[in-house]
């Protein structure tokens, strides 16, 4: 059910991003589009469509409602029960200073002292260890753009060649990307092997951090598109490397650079692979070639895929009345 009911998201996402105005414009553009192609507004009594539309948004509040209640219920009981056993542990400690005045340290306590000293040396390794990236990862360094055969690339001297996955090879780290999603590749020059709990990584809507408790971080900045955190996930890898995927929000756009510091890559060197295309529906596939077009011929200042209906359409006036003077007729 819940695949069928997301089964529209990308084209509603993508429609929504050009409403700048937020959901009252994306309301009163659905609106428009009722009264325009349909007898929504016309065909029933003003008192029917209303009850339509009040019982729909009805549902779906109740939905919202119940599914926020639920998790702030979940969060709650999980807090409550965290305090209930730490105030059963520290009675039960008091009660057993209380019973033994004098007490010999206990199997478990010996335990923690000695965990407690592992800890201490392991992050003084941590801390010498600085997280250098491995030096496999210096290899294959995406190289700026020296020249190019067309006068229209004369743009993109200066960034950075995509790699082979569409994206970027830097010093401490590598990025691949699709219209999907985002791979990135953190790799560390270790004497040890890393834990999970060695490492301090954030993914947030718009923001990622990864580094080494006690070191600056590898990667700590804004990042150059949304991604959805509920779908964005880690790994440790062989105990060395960090592999993360980031889920976009936006999946009709090539990302130029993974955080705002990077160094931009050339977007139109990018070669996308047409099974990825193809992996696509009908009409989102014919959504995102036309955006791909319409990108392109903006970065080479030629008409976009609209314009050229436009210009169709003057074209077709002007045969239609020749006594008319477009001399000084422009497009927006």
């Amino acid at each position: 059910m819940a695949a069928e009911e997301g089964k529209f998201d990308n084209i509603l996402l993508a429609v929504a991003e050009k409403h700048h105005g937020g959901v009252p414009e994306l309301l009163g553009t659905l609106a428009s589009f009722l009264r325009r192609k349909t007898d929504f507004f016309t065909g029933a009594k003003q008192s029917e469509w209303e009850k339509l539309l009040l019982d729909v948004f009805n549902k779906e509040s109740k939905v919202a409602i119940t599914e926020n209640n639920e998790k702030i219920k979940a969060r709650e009981a999980s807090q409550r029960l965290k305090a209930e056993k730490e105030v059963a542990e520290r009675k039960a400690r008091q009660k057993e200073i209380d019973n033994n005045k004098i007490c010999d340290i206990t199997d478990e306590e010996a335990a923690a002292i000695i965990k407690e000293e592992e800890n201490k040396k392991r992050q003084q390794l941590l801390d010498s260890a600085g997280g250098e990236p491995s030096a496999s990862n210096r290899d294959g360094i995406s190289k700026p753009i020296e020249k190019v055969d067309d006068e229209s690339d004369k743009s993109e001297l200066g960034k950075l060649m995509p790699n082979a996955g569409n994206g970027c090879t830097l010093d401490k780290y590598t990025w691949t990307q699709t219209l999907e999603e985002v791979e990135l590749k953190i790799p560390f020059d270790l004497t040890f092997s890393l834990r999970a709990r060695d490492l301090v990584i954030s993914i947030g809507k718009k923001s990622l951090k990864v580094g080494i408790k006690g070191q600056t971080p590898i990667i700590d900045g804004e990042l150059c598109g949304e991604v959805k955190t509920e779908e964005s996930v880690w790994v440790l890898q062989d105990s060395k490397t960090v592999m993360i995927t980031l889920d976009k929000v936006n999946k009709m756009n090539w990302w130029s650079r993974l955080v705002t510091t990077d160094p931009e890559i050339s977007t139109r060197k990018i070669n996308p692979e047409s099974s990825k295309l193809s992996d696509l529906d009908g009409e989102t596939r014919s959504m995102v070639e036309k955006m791909m077009y319409d990108q392109r011929q903006k970065e080479l200042g030629l008409p976009t895929s609209e314009d050229r209906k436009k210009q169709d359409i003057l074209e077709k006036f002007k045969q239609q009345h020749p006594e008319m003077d477009f001399s000084k007729c422009k497009f927006n």
